[in-house]
């Protein structure tokens, strides 16, 4: 579908345990996540839009054809790491877009994570039950 000769611009975005790496290409707004239709990949609509977000900040909606790898995490995870290559993407692309992109947010990496497991405890802080008899 797109050679590797052709020009893009790229950016990786991250988001809990999952990785995206972003081409941008010319073209008509078509998006692809790992070989599949981004309707087929993402069944919620609020994830759709999470990804299509940078591109409605910015108005360049249209203009750049998406192709997207994303590795590890859950769907919602994936959705934030595609929204933050994107942005990475189009900074690289239009360098006038930083203010835009800074001020929504999208070119920040968000540090949160899942918290770990403590000893002693079920979960990470969900205590055994306690039973009083």
């Amino acid at each position: 579908m797109y050679e590797s000769v052709k020009p893009y611009f790229y950016g990786t975005g991250r988001r809990k345990k999952s990785v995206a790496r972003v081409r941008l290409y010319p073209g008509t707004g078509s998006v692809t996540i790992n070989g599949k239709n981004i309707d087929d990949y993402f069944g919620l609509e609020t994830l759709k839009l999470i990804v299509m977000q940078p591109f409605e900040v910015t108005e360049h909606g249209g203009k750049f054809d998406i192709v997207a790898t994303v590795k590890g995490g859950g769907l919602s995870g994936q959705a934030g790491a595609i929204r933050h290559g994107i942005s990475r993407a189009l900074l690289t692309a239009d360098a006038e877009t930083k203010p835009l992109l800074k001020k929504a947010g999208f070119l920040t990496r968000d540090p949160r994570m899942k918290e770990r497991k403590k000893y002693g405890l079920k979960a990470a802080r969900r205590a055994p039950q306690f039973s009083k008899r």
